[in-house]
This record gives structure tokens, C-alpha cells and sequence, in this order.
């Protein structure tokens, strides 16, 4: 369809426009669904709201009208509020897609974060074909979908997006059109279709009445890959290699089988601190994966080639087929050859244009998915696999106190074992601990499910929490023990990478020395050289921010990674690294294409892995548009800083690793003041966010910490951001950065002492404009704190029950809020926050007026459930709240 400006104007305004339609039916269902009565309390709440936002009103205002409401009536309340933010996002990301297509039919320059973009620059800098081939052997890069509390959604949620979205656009295109009677028949029929399909999702629950199974979680991250990522994956993969043979000469072979996009998966497999995780539900999202990619094929061939070919294709090309010989497929490759003959039949036959069009997607599905569909990661915590083991010795007598061993003894124990030939567990029939039957349990489902689908069905195995190299041979005797391991003439082999995660600060700053101790061990080096000299390690951005604030954790995660990338290049080990980014910027959130050019030379090697979750998945993935676009910046940036020198801050400013130093040790300084050591933070952090009610109202599978404390540190990442972007703090996204930047613009140091305040202030302006670490944190901090409000956060202090602390606290986290304001606008030299980014800035200001009530409503419904009200209505309330604001924030945990 031609994307024009319509009645309404240019495309922008048309978005407006189209919010406004939509949310004028919505009003029209509420009046129809719920009566007059609710509507009016909907409009009230609404229209009361657009005043504050143009300072004609008090937020108080609007406490005021919904302080005695009973809880029935704010229900309605909530979720009109609710659906319109799920409908906004929907026309906002509709509106992303038809402006590219505005864009490419204009012939404008393709942008940074396309392909040809990245193509040009390429061509540009004059790559060689033997600097494209080095790469192809570690080509790889794997969005992994994770599961998320708030991201739940039901299918016929899905569907009714989808649907709405198709009936939006043939209304642009009515609108379009010359206006007379019959296509003002259309548009009344068009509307009434959107309008039947808003009913529709009136009707559905938002959310689930009960805690949500992991199987609820699996169902939901397939259903993505039916919405955009079965098609969109081998769309950017066949891309990517047809450029490279032409461009590169690079046989079609090899580029087809360095397929860029991989896909992976942790929900299911992710069994740290979540004792739902069991075998039986591994079992569930590995097949349930192979399920859903073996109909797709199904569909694919049967629908797309067979019906249509099996009339060409002679008898001698059915007979020669693996088909024709057995009853069924037992590998990919199998009927990968038997397409590939199809393919040659129809080249013989001069049908070029079907064999590179319907043939080729599926025959490019095949290379890219396999039968797994996605591959899963196993994950679980050193402390875990130190209890299993403990447990597993004593009762093999091969060491009675395990856990209490030094880690030289550990080591030596660990070696002894990986090397010995003989079973560790004993066939004694006893029986185990829980956690020690389940762990166990995992690891021989997973080797079922590796001979079921293939390696590629899990190929790694991720130990979090990982602070010395026995927390990483550990799982691997487990391993081993049920053959996903193998010891052979002395040497191991195997197919799963076995990936260290390093989460806080300190574990960050020694992953270097981990890793050196790991090398030294002759066993696991000779592991590391049948994987082909890879090291694959995982970078954990929440508990390094929770552990030291967002700027602090930010810079131990790129001197880690400097520091990783030195330490593999003397060992002549290449380095894939996993980032363990949350939707938020303090969980590493933020855009992909700048995220990953903003990594320090090297540290980008031809491939790259990193997490997706809750709001950011739709947001990403939700159509087959957005997920297009989201795989090819992520495309492009791997390629961009693998092949391009981005980060030369070292050659053009050699101080400015020290200057980051300093900052991010005063930034840790003053966040620890308060996180760490200010003994009412904990009290105010609990009552002030809805934290405690994340815990009991079933929102997630996964609990909300890994014990059972009041310590920070045991907290779980997702609820400790969530909470705080409840409350519209936003704290874990610039908390210490203001003082910080405050702090050595007046003092400097060692390398900046003889310089003023003003000069030290051009320096960090000169940083800003030429590095891109220091861009992108800054960046990402300023659309974070666009959506953090310090008039509503100052009403949810008022829950604390210790007002004296609430109102210290609270003055001391609103004057950082407004110092790191004013730095940010110091050193870009911007007015506004989003001075660089007017689409979400026009985003932030068309949802705020929505946000009030949704944060209104689930302050009072906390206040009542803080007070014993017991009404299921309440508890309802406070859950359809959060998952409004998080729809409305869209990246919330």
C-alpha cells in the first residue's frame, strides 16, 4: 500500500488522529459495555488529567476525585486507561513501520540501523572479503526471549492487535481515496469491524486471575514467533548472505550455513531461583518449540510449493528423495536435501522465480531454525550446583564436606572426576534432596531433548552468580554425567558452551582473573579447543546496577569487557559475549543499535547475544514490521562493530578511562550512601513501591526474590526496577549520576587537576560528542528520567509509615533528580531531555495524562490493601494497574 498523508496531514498527525479515533470507540464500548455511569467516571478522570498536563490543574485534584470511589467503580477506571495505553502502542508501532515505508518510497538515504546502511559504510571503508570470511565461523546473533511478569498476554489479545492493525491500515488507504458514497460505505464498515474487535477485547481479561505457569510463559513467546519472527528471521538472514556472496564472494553454501540471526530462548530453562522450573516444563518448551516450527513447515510446503509444484516434479526427483526411502524426517538436513532437489528440479525447468521465491523461504526457515526452533539456555546459580554436588560426593564417598574445601581442593576434586570414566551417582535407589533430584531431573531431560532435536535444541548452560572457576566446572560434571559431556582419551567433548555470568561489580571486575584460572587448567582447555576456542561469557546488567547504581555499572560492565577482550587476545581464545539487558535502561535497556556500538573495541567479534523481555518484547516483536526492523539493527550493529573501528576514545582521548573511573567511583559513592547504607532506604523502598504486592499477587511465575530477606542484595532484578518504575521514580536508571558529574566538574582529577571547572565541563562535552559509551549511558538516561514524575513519587512516599525518614529520603532522591537534570542539559547543551529524540518525546508528553489515573487508582487500592481491605476487587485493581502502567511505560522492568 502507497503510505500518503491523508486528510488529516502528514503521517504524524495522522497518528494523532488515529489515537483519537480509536480512543473515541473505545469510549463508545465502555458507554455500551459498562454503562453511562462508568463512562462518566472514565471521562471525568480523563478530562481532569489533560488539565493537569496543561498545568490547569493539581495532581492533588485528581486524588481528591477518586479518594472515596469504591472499588468496583475504579476497575472500569483502570482498564479504560489500561486499553487505551495497549492501543497507542499499537498505532505507534503501525506508525514506525508505514514511516519507513513513507521514507523507502521516497528514496531517502537508508538510516543508521538498516542493512544498507551498514552496507555502505562497509563499501566505504574498503572491507576486504578475507576480514568478511574470518568472521562467518562465529556469526551469530541471538535475541533470547525471557519471560516477564507483566508481559502475559492472551491470545486474543494478540489477535485483536493484529487484526485492528490490518482493518487501520485499509482505513488510511479509504481515507486516501476520493471521497464519495461508496467509500463512505467502506469507512462506516471499516469502523464498525475495529469497533467489533475493541468490544472483543473489552470482553477478554487484560490478565491472568491466577499466577501464571510457565507453560502460560512459553505459549506467549511462541506466539511471537507466529506474529513475525518465523518470517522476519530468514527475511534478514537471506539478506544478509545473499550480500555477502555477491559483495564478498563468499559461496552460497558457506553464507546460507553463517545464518546471522539465531534465535534463543530461557523460558523453561531458566531454573535459577525458580523452583517451577522442572524437568516436566523443559520438556514442555523444547517440544512445544519443535511443535510450533515443524507446522510451520508443514504449512509451508504443503501450502507454498507442493500443491503448486508436485505437477512439475518427476518421478526420478521423488525416488532420489530422503522422503520417498523413509517414513519420516529424524534431522533438518534430511529435508533440507530433499528441498535442495526440489530447488535443482525446478532450476532444470526454467522456474527460477518460484525456486527463489516460495521455495527459498522455506529451504531459508530450514537453515535458520532447524527443528528446535530456537535454542534454550539452561540457567542456574554456583550456589545450587555447589549444594547438588555437595550432596552427590558425600553420598559417592568421593568427599564427605565438599562445600568446605578451599578452591584448589575443589578443583583438584572437580578434575578427578570430569576425568574419571566411571558414573558419579550411585545406583542405590535412594533418594535425593528436592533440589538435588530436580537439578538432575533438568540435565537428563535436557540430554532427551538434545537427541530428540538436535544440539542446537540447548546448547548452553549458564551459571550465574559465578565468582571462581569451580562455579563453572561444576555444572559440567553433571553434564558429563548424563552424557552432554564426554570424557575421550583424556580430553572433553561436547556441544554446550559452558558460560560464566558475571553480575556484581566485583564479580565483573575479576571475570578477567575467573577466566585466566579457568584457562590454566589443561582439562577445560582442551574442552574450550574442541568448541573451537570459544569462550562465550555473560554480562549481568541488573545486579551490577542494583549492586552500584547506573553509572557505576555501567562503566564495570565496559571495563570488563575491555578487560575480557585483552585477556582472550593473549590467549589466542576468541570471545562471544551474552548481554544480560532487562527492557529498562537500568537493566541495561535501551536502543540495540547504539548499545552495541557503544562496546569497547573487540568486544564484538561477529556475534553477540543478548536477553529480551516483557514490554520490550511486543514493542520489538509484536508485528512482523517492528520485528524486521528491531533484527536488522541488531544486524547492523554486529556487523558495525566487528568489521568498523567504532570506540577510538582511546586513541583520541587516553584519559578518558581514568576520568570515567573517577566519576563512576563518586556515582557509587553517593548511590551506596543512600541504597546501602541509610538505614530507612529498606522501609522506604518496600513501602513506597508496590514491591511487596509484586511478591503476593501472582504477577510472574518466577518468586520475587531468591530468599526469603530484607536485603537488597537477594532481591530479584525484574521486581527491584519494576517497583521503582511503579512509582515513577526510575531511580535504578540515573540515581548518582547528577552528584557524580557535579562533583569532578568542581574537583577533577589526578589527569584534570590543573584544569577549571568550565574546561573540565568542555571536556566531558568533547566526550559526549566523540564517545559513544558515554553518549549512549547519557542517552539512556535521559529517556528514562522523561518518564520518571517526582510529583507522583512524592505521593506514593506518603505510604511509608515513618514519615520523618519518608520525607529525608524523598528530598534527597528528588534534588539528585533535578542536579542530574541539570548536568545532563549542561553537557548536551540540550533544553529538554529528548532534545535528540522528538518521537518519544511526543510520546512521553501524549501518555502522561493517561499514566495520572493509573497511578492515582493504584496508590488508593494499595493504601486499602495496606489496611486489611480484603475485597477481591482491590487486589484486582492494584494487578490491572500494573500492568497498565507497565503497557503504558512500555520498557517498566
Amino acid at each position: 500500500m502507497s503510505v500518503k498523508a491523508t486528510s488529516a496531514g502528514p503521517l504524524s498527525e495522522q497518528l494523532v488522529e488515529d489515537i483519537r479515533f480509536l480512543g473515541a470507540l473505545l469510549g463508545e464500548v465502555i458507554k455500551e459495555q459498562e454503562g453511562i455511569a462508568a463512562f462518566d467516571r472514565v471521562e471525568a478522570a480523563r478530562q481532569l488529567a489533560f488539565k493537569i498536563s496543561r498545568k490547569e490543574s493539581q495532581v492533588e485534584d485528581l486524588v481528591a476525585l477518586l479518594k472515596d470511589i469504591s472499588a468496583a467503580d475504579a476497575i472500569p477506571i483502570i482498564r479504560a486507561f489500561s486499553h487505551f495505553a495497549l492501543l497507542a502502542n499499537m498505532v505507534e508501532d503501525l506508525h514506525d513501520e508505514l514511516g519507513r515505508l513513507q521514507r523507502q518510497e521516497a528514496g531517502e538515504q537508508d538510516p543508521d540501523s538498516t542493512l544498507g546502511a551498514t552496507w555502505k559504510k562497509l563499501a566505504n571503508a574498503g572491507i576486504t572479503n578475507e576480514k568478511v570470511s574470518s568472521l562467518l565461523s562465529n556469526f551469530q546473533v541471538a535475541p533470547v526471549l525471557t519471560a516477564h511478569p507483566t508481559e502475559t498476554r492472551r491470545r486474543t489479545i494478540f489477535d485483536a492487535q493484529e487484526h485492528m492493525t490490518t482493518l487501520l491500515k485499509k482505513r488510511h488507504a479509504i481515507l486516501s481515496s476520493e471521497t464519495n458514497a461508496l467509500t463512505t460505505a467502506r469507512l462506516e464498515e471499516n469502523t464498525r469491524h475495529i469497533r467489533r474487535w475493541l468490544t472483543l477485547i473489552w470482553q477478554t481479561a487484560l490478565i491472568r486471575v491466577a499466577r501464571p505457569r510457565i507453560e502460560d510463559e512459553v505459549e506467549v513467546g511462541l506466539r511471537y514467533y507466529e506474529l513475525s519472527l518465523l518470517t522476519a528471521i530468514p527475511e534478514i538472514n537471506k539478506q544478509v548472505a545473499d550480500h555477502i556472496q555477491r559483495e564478498y564472494g563468499v559461496n552460497s553454501e558457506d553464507a546460507l550455513q553463517s545464518l546471522l540471526i539465531k534465535p534463543g530462548s530461557w523460558i523453561g530453562g531458566d531454573h535459577d531461583g525458580n523452583p517451577y522450573v522442572t524437568a516436566g516444563t523443559l520438556h514442555y518448551a523444547t517440544t512445544r518449540a519443535a511443535e510450533t516450527v515443524l507446522k510451520f513447515y508443514v504449512h509451508g510446503v504443503r501450502g507454498r510449493v507442493l500443491a503448486t509444484l508436485a505437477s512439475r516434479i518427476g518421478p526420478e526427483t521423488v525416488e532420489g528423495s530422503w522422503y520417498s526411502r523413509h517414513a519420516a524426517y529424524t534431522a533438518p538436513e534430511q529435508l533440507a536435501a530433499d528441498l535442495d532437489i526440489i530447488d535443482a528440479s525446478l532450476r532444470r525447468t526454467h522456474d527460477e522465480l518460484i525456486a527463489d521465491d516460495r521455495l527459498l523461504r522455506i529451504r531459508t526457515a530450514v537453515s535458520s531454525f532447524g527443528f528446535h526452533l530456537y535454542s534454550m539456555d539452561l540457567r542456574q546459580n554456583s550456589e545450587s550446583y555447589e549444594d547438588v554436588l555437595t550432596e552427590l560426593f558425600e553420598r559417592a564417598q568421593v568427599t564427605p564436606h565438599y562445600r568446605k574445601l578451599d578452591e584448589s581442593e575443589k578443583i583438584s576434586v572437580l578434575i578427578a572426576e570430569l576425568s574419571s570414566p566411571r558414573p558419579l551417582i550411585p545406583r542405590d535407589g535412594l533418594p535425593y534432596s528436592e533440589l538435588t533430584q530436580r537439578e538432575l531431573d533438568i540435565i537428563f531431560e535436557a540430554k532427551q531433548a538434545v537427541d530428540a532435536f538436535g544440539t542446537m535444541m540447548i546448547p548452553h548452560s549458564i551459571i550465574s552468580m559465578a565468582e571462581s572457576a569451580s562455579d563453572i566446572l561444576e555444572p559440567m560434571v553433571l553434564l558429563k554425567e548424563f552424557g552432554l559431556i564426554k570424557i575421550q582419551e583424556g580430553h572433553l567433548t561436547g556441544h554446550i558452551d559452558v558460560i560464566p555470568l558475571f553480575e556484581t561489580i566485583d564479580d565483573l571486575q575479576n571475570g578477567a582473573k575467573i577466566l585466566q584460572d579457568l584457562w590454566q587448567i589443561p582439562l577445560y582447555r582442551s574442552y574450550l579447543e574442541q568448541r573451537g576456542n570459544l569462550q562465550e561469557v555473560m554480562l549481568g546488567y541488573s545486579d551490577s546496577n542494583k549492586d552500584g547504581g547506573y553509572l557505576a555499572a555501567n562503566w564495570a560492565l565496559y571495563a570488563a569487557e575491555t578487560d575480557l577482550v585483552n585477556i582472550c587476545k593473549q590467549h589466542g581464545i576468541a570471545l562471544r559475549l551474552f548481554h544480560g539487558r532487562g527492557g529498562t535502561v537500568g537493566r541495561g535497556g535501551g536502543p540495540s543499535y547504539e548499545a552495541i556500538l557503544a562496546q569497547p573495541h573487540g568486544a564484538v567479534q561477529g556475534s553477540v547475544r543478548v536477553t529480551e523481555q516483557g514490554e520490550i518484547i511486543s514493542a520489538k516483536y509484536g508485528s512482523a514490521g517492528a520485528a524486521r526492523r528491531n533484527l536488522e539493527a541488531l544486524a547492523s550493529a554486529t556487523l558495525e562493530a566487528s568489521l568498523l573501528k567504532i570506540d577510538q576514545v582511546e586513541e583520541q582521548y587516553p584519559e578518558a578511562y581514568e576520568i570515567m573511573g573517577e566519576i563512576s567511583r563518586l556515582s557509587q559513592k553517593k548511590y551506596s550512601r543512600l541504597a546501602h547504607e541509610d538505614p530507612g532506604f529498606i522501609e522506604y523502598f518496600t513501602s513506597s513501591t508496590p514491591l511487596e504486592e509484586i511478591g503476593e499477587l501472582n504477577i510472574g511465575s518466577r518468586p520475587s526474590s531468591r530468599k526469603q530477606t530484607k536485603s537488597i542484595d537477594d532481591l530479584r532484578a525484574i521486581p527491584w526496577v519494576l517497583s521503582w518504575s511503579q512509582s515513577r521514580v526510575m531511580l535504578p536508571g540515573w540515581y548518582g549520576v547528577g552528584s557524580a558529574l557535579h562533583e569532578w566538574i568542581e574537583k577533577g582529577c589526578a589527569q584534570t587537576a590543573e584544569l577549571s571547572p568550565d574546561e573540565r565541563l568542555v571536556v566531558l562535552q568533547e566526550l559526549n560528542s566523540s564517545w559513544p559509551f558515554f553518549s549512549s549511558v547519557l542517552s539512556n538516561m535521559a529517556q528514562v528520567m522523561s518518564k520518571a514524575e517526582m510529583q507522583l513519587a512524592k505521593l506514593y512516599s506518603g505510604l511509608v509509615a515513618d514519615q520523618e525518614a519518608a520525607n529525608r529520603i524523598f528530598s534527597d532522591i528528588s534534588a539528585e533528580f533535578e542536579l542530574t537534570k541539570k548536568m545532563f542539559l549542561k553537557i548536551t547543551g540540550f533544553s529538554g531531555l529528548l532534545d535528540d529524540n522528538p518521537m518519544l518525546a511526543r510520546s512521553v508528553r501524549s501518555r502522561y495524562p493517561y499514566l495520572l489515573p493509573l497511578n492515582t487508582l493504584q496508590l488508593e487500592m494499595l493504601r486499602r490493601y495496606r489496611k486489611g481491605d480484603d475485597d477481591p476487587k482491590v487486589v484486582h485493581g492494584i494487578r490491572l494497574a500494573m500492568n497498565g502502567l507497565a503497557t503504558a511505560l512500555r520498557n517498566s522492568g
